[in-house]
C-alpha cells in the first residue's frame, strides 16, 4: 500500500496522491461513497489501477484506526 500512496509537499499541496499521479486519494473516496464502480473510476482515470483504488481504500481504513477521537464533554 505504502508505495501506491504519494504524500509529497510539492505534490498537491501535500494531500495524499496515487504514486505517479495527481489524482487525490480523497477524490477516489469520494466517488466511491457516491456510489461509482470500481469500472467506471478505472475509465475515468485510465492511469489508475484496481491496486490503486484498493491502496486507497487500505489508506483510509489505517487513516481511521490510526484517529484519536475525543468524545465531547457531556454539557
Amino acid at each position: 500500500m505504502a508505495e501506491r500512496i504519494e504524500i509529497d509537499p510539492r505534490r498537491c499541496g501535500g494531500t495524499p496522491v496515487i504514486n505517479g499521479t495527481r489524482i487525490p486519494v480523497a477524490v477516489v473516496l469520494e466517488q466511491l461513497a457516491s456510489g461509482e464502480t470500481w469500472e467506471s473510476l478505472l475509465e475515468g482515470y485510465p492511469e489508475l489501477t484496481r491496486e490503486d483504488i484498493q491502496a486507497v481504500l487500505l489508506y483510509a481504513q489505517s487513516s481511521v484506526e490510526h484517529t484519536e477521537v475525543i468524545p465531547a464533554e457531556a454539557g
